[in-house]
């Protein structure tokens, strides 16, 4: 019974060590900005509030997106979401967004199928003919993007970095926890 008890409190103690060192790597990697330019930015959606507007943290997805485009750090963008429970498609208001901040219509694209991370790195995909790029930066808050990145390595598209907003929520606490389950059932 006690060398039970001690292979449990070895196993509890690698799990622990082994999510303390995933959290601070995806903390470190999201939170990093190698300032890298790409073709590309890939703006992960979220929540779309009831009235239409967009919620703070989607706002400042796109902020950090527009960023790049002003900076000239990329030259078209792609803004993925889904539709939502509050009846917006996503994408279709980031766009609305965009255009209000004077990004030419031409350079949006929207991927209004990107119900979730997956999907987004798979429609974005398919997309890379059709618009040559060779070079991606997503943006997302920091918790997603290393697994946004794996996601899209794993596919064989290597040249991606990542940006990620100065913004940051309680929730954000949850999300690193979801974010670790996430990373290793993709």
């Amino acid at each position: 019974m006690q060398i039970f008890k001690r292979i449990i409190k070895s196993l509890l103690l690698l799990f622990i060590i082994w999510f303390i060192g995933h959290t601070v790597f995806i903390t470190i990697d999201g939170l990093s900005d190698n300032g890298k330019t790409a073709d590309i930015a890939v703006i992960l959606g979220n929540k779309v509030n009831e009235d239409g507007t967009l919620s703070e943290r989607l706002e400042k997805r796109l902020e950090c997106g527009l960023n790049l485009y002003q900076n000239h750090r990329v030259k078209k963008i792609i803004v993925s979401g889904g539709f939502g429970k509050e009846g917006f498609y996503e994408g279709t208001k980031m766009k609305d967004f965009l255009l209000a901040k004077k990004v030419p219509d031409s350079l949006i694209i929207v991927d209004n199928l990107g119900n979730n991370t997956r999907a987004t790195v798979d429609n974005t995909l398919k997309l890379k003919d059709s618009l040559h790029f060779k070079s991606i930066i997503v943006v997302s808050q920091f918790y997603p993007v290393t697994r946004t990145k794996m996601l899209f390595k794993k596919q064989g598209f290597e040249n991606v970095s990542s940006v990620s907003p100065n913004y940051f929520e309680v929730k954000d606490l949850y999300s690193i926890i979801k974010e670790f389950a996430g990373y290793y059932t993709q």
